[in-house]
């Protein structure tokens, strides 16, 4: 009889411990290192935004976040590998308006769906892009305001070129719209992210570009590029002395508006709890000081809203940005 009891016991002990599994691994999570795709090269402000986080994910969750940046595609390459991915958690993507809004109604046909492949996390930052110039370029052609631009560039069709972290990010839709509005054409050269733009626009091999505001800050400050306007419908706190595009521009700019918006997202089917604890944790790192601080700093807006907040700005997003490039008439290079 004690043999068949301690059986007995034995069998519903490991019944219960099959049963609680599942509850022991999701509360284990993360018990190895996570990875942040960033799906553009380094030095651009989604990998900034990127590296802003992870010191804080990493001392709330006592596992490394590494940023691995993965670009290519208008940050489709990086953003299907997340979308593929095993949905443990282990895989977040920083999106971005591109990867998330702009790129479902840019591109013909999409390897992922922005909707159904991801679990969005939460919305991390809101920025204003920034039209600079080459200061060499701008001195030869005498442009010191945006009209200038415009009539410069009207009076060389073709001949001006565009530098943009990629097809179908809002710096290149920028100025895709600033083309269409003013009925200007310029050549339109899309790198890998705004790391290797920016360093060619400064280099003198690009003309001008319709920057992120965090990664092309620092040059405008030192000199290294010329800014002209920012592209959000008000002025920046980072940069008041810069007008907005539509102010700058007269009436053929009037109701210009187009800015750029990060945040993180998980593969779909990805754990609820995780999802919210990923959120809560960073929506107190963007409220400590030092992030906020460091973030504003460069013009950027902090987000933080939850997940169910996130997935209703991404449908608002996707449609106005359908329009964008419909009126637009942005085309894959």
């Amino acid at each position: 009889m004690f043999v068949r009891d301690l059986s007995r016991r034995r069998a519903l002990a490991a019944l219960g411990a099959l049963g609680a599994a599942p509850l022991v691994r999701a509360q284990a999570w993360p018990a190895r290192p996570v990875r942040i795709v960033v799906p553009f090269a380094a030095g651009g402000t989604t990998d900034i935004i990127a590296r802003a986080l992870a010191p804080d994910l990493q001392r709330a969750f006592n596992q490394p976040f590494v940023v691995d940046n993965k670009p290519g595609a208008g940050g489709n390459t990086g953003a299907t590998e997340v979308a593929k991915a095993p949905p443990d958690g282990y895989t977040l993507l920083m999106g971005t308006v591109g990867t998330h809004a702009i790129n479902a109604a840019l591109y013909p046909k999409m390897p992922f769906d922005h909707v159904k492949d991801f679990a969005p996390i939460t919305l991390c930052a809101g920025v204003p892009n920034v039209l600079v110039l080459n200061p060499a370029f701008a001195q030869k052609h005498k442009i010191e305001t945006v009209p200038d631009l415009i009539k410069a560039a009207t009076a060389n069709p073709g001949r001006f070129n565009v530098a943009s972290s990629g097809n179908g990010t809002s710096i290149h839709l920028s100025a895709e719209l600033f083309k269409s509005m003013t009925g200007t054409f310029m050549l339109h050269l899309p790198y890998r992210g705004s790391g290797p733009a920016l360093i060619d626009l400064m280099g003198g091999n690009c003309d001008l570009m319709f920057d992120n505001l965090p990664s092309s800050l620092p040059h405008i400050k030192a000199g290294k590029l010329k800014a002209l306007a920012v592209t959000s419908g008000v002025r920046s706190a980072a940069v008041p002395e810069l007008p907005t595009l539509a102010e700058a521009g007269g009436a053929p700019l009037k109701g210009f508006e187009a800015s750029s918006w990060f945040g993180l997202l998980a593969a779909a089917g990805t754990a609820g709890d995780v999802v919210a604890r990923v959120q809560q944790e960073v929506a107190k790192s963007l409220a400590s000081a030092a992030v906020k601080e460091r973030l504003v700093s460069q013009g950027a807006i902090p987000g933080g809203i939850t997940p169910p907040e996130f997935a209703r700005f991404i449908d608002a997003e996707t449609k106005k940005w359908a329009q964008v490039v419909k009126v637009s008439g942005a085309k894959i290079d």
